[in-house]
């Protein structure tokens, strides 16, 4: 007999591919996965997503720009609860974004390319922004010497 395989809904289902012709139960209507998550090895809690999820944003945005408007605001408004609020729902708000946006893309493009683009687009972005940087540095020179009259 074959071994069963695991299933997102927890349950688990028999081999498709077993010898005794047994097929695999189709899965339970109450999940909401996708249906390629429900591939030999695929399978992935929701726990653990939710956690990898909340670990990765929270750990990204430390000393982020974001979390340091916030703790300027927070501190010249004096109103630290009303701006964890308007931090809150603007991550919520963006999250969402990227969401909606990487749920899109993962069904036009296959997760290896999605992955190769968002590393080259990350590494365009730092690329950009170095310049940028180097640009705005580099006419102070100039102008230190402009203010000081050589």
């Amino acid at each position: 007999m074959s071994s069963p395989l695991p299933h997102p809904s927890g349950s688990e289902r028999p081999d498709p591919t077993a010898a005794d012709g047994q097929h695999a139960a189709s899965p339970s209507p109450d999940t909401s996965e996708p249906a390629a998550a429900a591939a030999p090895g695929a399978t992935v809690s929701w726990l653990s997503v939710f956690l990898s999820t909340a670990t990765t944003v929270f750990l990204a945005e430390l000393g982020d720009k974001t979390q340091l408007a916030a703790l300027l605001l927070s501190a010249e408004s004096g109103r630290p609860v009303v701006v964890f609020l308007g931090a809150s729902l603007a991550l919520i708000c963006s999250s969402l974004v990227g969401v909606v946006l990487g749920r899109w893309l993962s069904t036009v493009m296959a997760p290896e390319q999605l992955e190769l683009a968002a590393g080259v687009l990350m590494v365009a972005l730092g690329l950009w922004l170095g310049r940028q940087a180097v640009l705005h540095l580099a006419p102070l020179p100039a102008v230190a010497a402009a203010a000081l009259g050589t």
